[in-house]
């Protein structure tokens, strides 16, 4: 007996995370039951042994090796392309996916095709939350509260900290602006309709970016608490300035794409005030406490030296 079309195509991007790639696939295949899915994996010119280790643990899984590191949003683009089911599912590999997290937001998805692009619960390790499975939309206010540390200070309030969603713990289903693409479901047709990730984001921002020319079209992205999985944020990179920078240009290109047109400019001038305030502070804390901001000052100094190149954004 032949078996059944798979429904569901998962896309998983590695770039030297070989032992958290093979957690990831695991865990998918141990608590997917009901869904018909098949994965594909591409690797992105990893050196660890990644690509080899997936092929030998997981020989079900479709294999692409990469010769080189295409970024994340081109090298989902070229496996959508490929796929032949009707639903695609982006799956970081530094997740592990809990009981029923596959098979609960297909079922969201399906019961709710107005939303039109569907994300889960994400935690850490330790089962705390991890916030960063949906956003809000970048807007003037929120990059300005963001830029003088009203954000940072009123975590707890939509008013200071409306990207973040203030307290909402991820707890209940939502509509929200901004599905993270470590887990992030849509329809094989919309993704076609919207030509997939733009290109110009080479790392970051790719999902929002997505996420808002959806919304354009009508529909209205959504959250469901019932499809938990754990992401350990940014496993694949280190915490540097290098990487405040690509967050940077990221965040002025969006406010380019999506703000209106006479917001956009007051919106790149608060990026600028966002790492002229933390590149100062920084340094000025540093001279008194060289031990303690040292390390910060000088990371901070990276982005704010490269400040006329993430300005212009992408």
């Amino acid at each position: 007996m032949t078996e059944p079309k798979p429904d569901l195509t998962v896309i998983v991007i590695s770039y030297n995370t070989r032992e958290l790639t093979l957690a990831a696939l695991r865990t998918l295949y141990e608590t997917t039951r009901k869904t018909n899915f098949k994965t594909v994996v591409l690797d992105n010119a990893s050196h660890d042994g990644s690509a080899d280790a997936v092929a030998e643990h997981f020989p079900q899984v479709e294999l692409i090796r990469s010769n080189e590191n295409l970024g994340f949003a081109k090298a989902n683009n070229v496996v959508a392309a490929d796929a032949t089911t009707e639903w695609l599912l982006l799956l970081n590999p530094d997740t592990e996916c809990h009981e029923g997290a596959v098979d609960n937001l297909m079922a969201f998805a399906k019961a709710n095709p107005q939303a039109g692009i569907y994300g889960g619960r994400t935690v850490f390790p330790d089962g705390s939350l991890n916030i960063a499975s949906c956003w809000q939309k970048i807007t003037v206010w929120s990059n300005f509260a963001k830029a003088i540390g009203l954000a940072a200070m009123f975590k707890g309030s939509e008013f200071f900290n409306p990207e973040g969603m203030g307290d909402w713990k991820r707890d209940t289903v939502r509509e929200v602006d901004i599905v993270v693409g470590c887990f992030l479901l849509i329809p094989r047709a919309l993704w076609d309709d919207l030509g997939g990730f733009d290109l110009k984001y080479f790392m970051y921002g790719e999902e929002a970016d997505l996420c808002l020319r959806a919304k354009a079209k009508g529909y209205s992205p959504m959250i469901t608490p019932d499809a938990e999985i754990m992401h350990i944020f940014g496993a694949a990179e280190s915490v540097n300035g290098e990487k405040a920078t690509r967050v940077a240009k990221a965040r002025t290109t969006l406010i380019r794409d999506h703000c209106k047109p006479f917001a956009a400019p007051f919106g790149v001038f608060t990026m600028w005030l966002w790492s002229a305030i933390r590149h100062y502070g920084l340094s000025t804390a540093a001279r008194l406490n060289p031990g303690k901001f040292a390390h910060r000052a000088e990371q901070w100094g990276v982005v704010w030296a490269k400040r006329r190149d993430w300005l212009k954004g992408y």
